[in-house]
């Protein structure tokens, strides 16, 4: 029965790291390592982890070269 229980959080992602990767390349490191995060927190497999398109254009919204320094997501 506590396999069926669905575990909801909210998680704040650091995406300060990205900053190190060049410039063209950041926000779609910036969605690597939001996936990454949550396989590592959620303890799941990176086939499993869907996101949203809502978290998509947070992370494009100020182009590839400007992700945001952290994110908020519920997961």
């Amino acid at each position: 029965m506590a396999d069926d229980m669905v575990k909801e959080q909210i998680y704040t992602i650091p995406l300060r790291e990205v900053r190190k990767v060049p410039a063209w390349k950041r926000a779609s490191r910036a969605v690597k390592e939001v996936r990454g995060f949550l396989v590592r927190h959620m303890k799941t497999e990176a086939e499993q982890v869907k996101l949203d398109k809502t978290i998509n254009e947070c992370l494009w919204e100020k182009g590839c070269e400007k992700p945001p320094l952290s994110i908020r997501v519920r997961a």
